[in-house]
């Protein structure tokens, strides 16, 4: 959260400066961005799993994960996918152009409670964005955690991103990262099917892990049934929820799902808090 200034959830946005674009797929790409404040630069912090509302003027917000490391002070990245009127005036930006931040919103991983713990991240379709942060949280401080499993499940090959990050991870120590497409194309060189294939390959020790998920609620429920079998507890089962969050603060109901609201109790649950609302139409 900002510190030491304006409550966020109250305030209008800080103005921030694209420094930086990345092309992640022709639909799909990143914002460096950078607060032209140097005070509100300096004091911005955010845990991995947070999310900032980006404001375009004339045109309006949209809830994006921060995908970049807290260390990264010089920087923060969000990848956006195209899908709507705000998404598609932020695909146009060019570099140096000035947009609306307010945030960091939300619950973010167990960074904290995973410690000493194998981590096995797993996520499926496209909505692999909110699990990059702690991804690399936790190859910063990697002395801290056991081992580090990423399993990412997408329908077809065309749709993986950041297959060359992917790579790069799966060649660091004591890190393992598994692949599958339900549909492969040529050259796809990794486990074809949905991603409970991938489970056996990961050697899961269900008692020194902390699972968390991120994708199609269909697929994370998949994905729980199978680590519950697997027996890992129900508390070390953590999923990021996507609503439609439209303030950041849980007041304009949106997003709430049951008693919660996914932008200010989560987006990041504990599987216990929310288990009874997976799969349960109108939630």
């Amino acid at each position: 959260m900002v510190a030491n200034m304006r409550d966020p959830r109250c305030a209008a946005p800080y103005e921030a400066e694209v420094v930086e674009r990345l092309e992640e797929s022709p639909t799909i790409f990143t914002l460096r961005l950078r607060f032209t404040d140097p005070e509100v630069h300096k004091a911005y912090r955010f845990a991995p799993g947070q999310f900032n509302m980006l404001y375009l003027h004339g045109v309006g917000e949209v809830p994006i994960s921060i995908v970049s490391d807290p260390l990264d002070e010089h920087m923060y990245d969000h990848t956006v996918r195209t899908v709507g009127r705000v998404t598609r005036g932020l695909a146009h930006l060019p570099i140096g152009a000035r947009l609306g931040v307010r945030g960091p919103y939300g619950r973010g991983w167990p960074v904290d409670e995973a410690e000493g713990k194998d981590v096995i991240i797993a996520t499926g379709g496209l909505g692999c964005a909110p699990v990059v942060s702690v991804i690399n949280y936790i190859l910063r401080r990697r002395e801290r955690y056991g081992r580090l499993v990423v399993l990412q499940g997408v329908k077809h090959a065309n749709d993986l991103i950041w297959r060359q990050r992917y790579e790069e991870w799966a060649k660091l120590p004591n890190t393992q990262v598994l692949l599958a497409a339900d549909q492969a194309g040529p050259g796809w060189p990794w486990r074809v099917g949905h991603i409970p294939v991938l489970f056996d390959d990961a050697h899961i020790v269900a008692e020194k892990s902390v699972v968390m998920l991120c994708g199609p609620e269909g697929m994370m429920r998949a994905v729980i049934d199978d680590m519950l079998k697997r027996g890992v507890s129900e508390e070390a089962l953590w999923l990021s929820m996507e609503r439609n969050m439209q303030c950041g603060a849980g007041r304009c109901g949106h997003c709430q799902m049951g008693g919660k609201f996914v932008c200010k109790d989560g987006p990041v649950f504990n599987y216990p808090d929310v288990k009874a609302l997976l799969g349960v139409k109108g939630f």
